[in-house]
């Protein structure tokens, strides 16, 4: 049974306090401080974050053409991403606190682990993250600002708070903000939005699908103990694997569709083409063949796939 908010953030029994005051005591030695402020960085789920900060370089440098940026840009439109993206995974791990305690997966995180107490600390760090993100935005451009509030709002507002407990639809119009890093790397250069934009987006957009329905898939009894309508958590795995076949063919035709529409060359046609073509028939298989452990060969090479696609464009661009 989950516990109840006021379970978490109530008055505490005489030994909690001393348990408290003996952790705080901890974190001023120098082991537990290193291991604490770790706990900081732990919660922004920071391989999350250089995923889609990546997709951001890669588009800065298509948009550009190549390099053709100045570094102040560059810096300051890498950081506004990559603290937009760390405060908005550390105030969804806050908001998620409760199911996480109970969730095998998540069990080890900082914040059901105790090592960031009281939780309130994680909430003031990823709202200190977003504010410097946004000020970072605004320094470059109204429309980069924008977006990154659009991206927070998606991804906290909507994907955490309205949808993640209540519809299995949470992960599709949640994850819009997966694609907000590409298009405010591209306004950061440009200064607009173009339909390249737009497609490299919606290429990550339709990425989230089969990245987080392959783990649910995993780990449909986790999200079923703590009552969240993840697709894998209140459907068939048939019917699972088929709706993310679905969203891989997809991703798959607007990749190819890039080559055409971005003007790229043949090092990322070959790549869209070879990988696309790996990941979309792997699904296929998967679609056809269910079960718990393909799903998470499929989970595992999702970040790969989506690396390599976005480091085929910048290469494209850069070299030929």
């Amino acid at each position: 049974m989950i516990p109840a908010r006021g379970d978490r953030v109530g008055r505490h029994s005489p030994d909690q306090e001393g348990d408290g005051r003996v952790r705080r005591a901890g974190e001023l030695t120098s082991p537990f401080l290193f291991g604490n402020l770790w706990a900081y960085v732990e919660v922004t789920k920071p391989a999350s974050v250089l995923l889609l900060v990546f997709t951001g370089l890669a588009a800065m440098i298509v948009a550009a053409g190549g390099w053709g940026f100045p570094v102040r840009l560059f810096v300051t439109t890498f950081l506004a991403v990559a603290v937009g993206c760390a405060g908005a995974n550390t105030i969804t791990c806050y908001i998620d606190r409760d199911m996480d305690q109970v969730m095998e997966r998540t069990k080890g995180r900082p914040l059901p682990s105790g090592r960031i107490h009281p939780p309130e600390r994680a909430l003031y760090w990823g709202l200190f993250l977003t504010v410097v993100s946004l000020a970072l935005a605004w320094t470059i451009n109204p429309l980069v600002f924008v977006l990154g509030l659009l991206g927070f709002a998606d991804n906290v507002l909507v994907y955490s708070l309205l949808l993640k407990r209540r519809s299995a639809w949470n992960i599709i119009l949640g994850g819009f903000s997966g694609g907000i890093p590409v298009l405010s790397a591209w306004a950061a250069v440009r200064g607009n939005i173009d339909i390249v934009a737009l497609l490299m987006a919606a290429v990550v957009v339709l990425w989230i699908p089969n990245h987080i329905w392959n783990l649910a898939i995993f780990y449909a009894d986790d999200y079923r103990r703590v009552h969240v309508p993840m697709l894998p958590a209140v459907v068939s795995l048939e019917k699972t694997t088929r709706c993310t076949m679905a969203t891989v063919v997809l991703m798959y035709l607007l990749s190819v569709a890039l080559y055409f529409v971005g003007g790229f060359g043949p090092i990322y046609l070959l790549t869209a083409l070879a990988f696309g073509l790996f990941i979309t028939v792997s699904n296929l298989l998967l679609a056809l063949h269910p079960s718990r452990e393909k799903s998470w060969v499929m989970f595992k090479l999702s970040s790969p796939y989506l690396l390599v696609l976005f480091l085929a464009m910048a290469a494209d661009v850069l070299l030929i």
